[in-house]
């Protein structure tokens, strides 16, 4: 295939853990991403023009074609860590809507925008809404496609229909016009629908977990081989499932290309229902913080969670002992944070894996001696949140 044409947004991304400060934004992390599938990528996207001169070296280094569209906004996305919700500056009702953006070609991948649309007129588009609040429908704002594929995630999905189920909700986005949807579920892979019927595709398993960007490279990659090189849908999704995989362990692009992707070896895996016992101190703000986020971490990634200081609080050793184990004997997992070496986690550590169940262990500032142990019983010792966090939920 000769080329394709990206419509997305180029944003500034800082985050503190792992530390990151760059600029990519959905459409650039996808030009990047892609530009070993095809012969020539074309971003456009809109820019204040010091952030298109900033922008400029990570064009060069990927090789694909940057037109910048003059807006007034230089947008940053800022994280504490990759799982976590980010603040966007300017806040989104102090955005500058621009006029859209009008895009013809054979191949277009579209994604939705802070600053404004893009219209497009397309034989094949491939459109990724890239909203948590209010998803624009593809046709809405006058888009044309011969052939439409929408990727998103399930609450994407859910409103842009009102329907509360996505493959019911995805369903009846075929009926309106297009050819297949893609659910995308993070730790459980993605669903392909068709009018013929729904496809389950694998999440692969990786050694680290960057999660920030991930739905950009597996829209582009889906992209590059449903769209560019008339991939079968189930095909093209399991490719940029495997290319996900790659870009969350190596944080770098451009993808590998499908011949590298193909030939790496790496396990499928996905989401193992079932319940967590969330060990930690919780005795200062800094230490409760952590475990409230990653409770919702968790509970995001559709796990149940028994949290001692949420399901029992604090109390009298008699009352708040029994029943945290009694918690901890109704979990099928253990994930403890062993930073600060507080007695109660490293009890419950050990308790864990006396009853054999599987203990995954968070520690980012802990010496080598204190973790021989921990080590020597077992357990799964990380120094990253979100590779902790999703090991745990595919428990692996």
């Amino acid at each position: 295939m000769s080329s394709i044409t990206v419509v997305g947004g180029v944003y500034h991304e800082r985050c503190i853990w792992p530390e990151w400060n760059q600029i990519w934004g959905s459409g650039g992390r996808a030009a990047g991403a892609i530009s070993g599938h095809v012969n020539e990528v074309h971003l456009i996207s809109y820019a204040r023009p010091d952030l298109a001169k900033a922008f400029a070296p990570y064009v060069a280094l990927c090789g694909f074609r940057f037109s910048p569209v003059d807006s007034p906004d230089a947008i940053s996305f800022e994280y504490v860590h990759c799982l976590s919700n980010p603040s966007i500056n300017p806040i989104r009702e102090r955005i500058h809507q621009n006029d859209a953006i009008s895009v013809k070609d054979d191949v277009v991948l579209r994604f939705g925008m802070l600053e404004g649309t893009a219209v497009v007129d397309s034989e094949f588009c491939v459109y990724d809404p890239q909203s948590a609040f209010a998803p624009e429908r593809f046709g809405d704002n006058g888009s044309r496609a011969s052939r439409l594929a929408i990727v998103a995630n399930r609450n994407e999905i859910r409103l842009m229909t009102g329907l509360p189920d996505p493959i019911a909700a995805a369903q009846s986005l075929l009926l309106e016009g297009a050819e297949l949807v893609v659910i995308k579920g993070g730790t459980e892979g993605a669903l392909v629908v068709q009018a013929s019927g729904v496809s389950p595709v694998p999440a692969f398993e990786s050694r680290s977990s960057w999660t920030i960007g991930s739905g950009d490279v597996f829209a582009a990659i889906f992209a590059a081989r449903w769209a560019g090189h008339q991939d079968t849908p189930e095909i093209a999704a399991e490719l940029a499932s495997r290319g996900v995989a790659e870009y969350a362990e190596a944080m770098a692009l451009p993808i590998p290309n499908a011949d590298v992707l193909r030939a790496t070896k790496r396990r499928s895996v996905t989401r193992k229902p079932g319940r967590v016992y969330l060990a930690g101190p919780f005795f200062s703000l800094g230490q409760r913080w952590i475990i409230d986020e990653l409770r919702s971490s968790f509970l995001g990634f559709g796990l149940g969670v028994f949290s001692p200081v949420h399901d029992v609080g604090r109390g009298p050793a008699e009352v708040v002992g029994p029943a945290d184990l009694n918690g901890l004997e109704c979990c099928d997992r253990l994930f403890a944070v062993l930073d600060g070496l507080d007695p109660g986690t490293i009890f419950e550590i050990g308790y864990a894996r006396r009853m054999g169940l599987p203990v995954y262990v968070l520690a980012q500032s802990v010496a080598a001696e204190d973790l021989k142990m921990i080590q020597g019983s077992g357990c799964r010792i990380f120094d990253d949140l979100s590779t902790a966090v999703h090991h745990t939920v595919w428990l692996v």
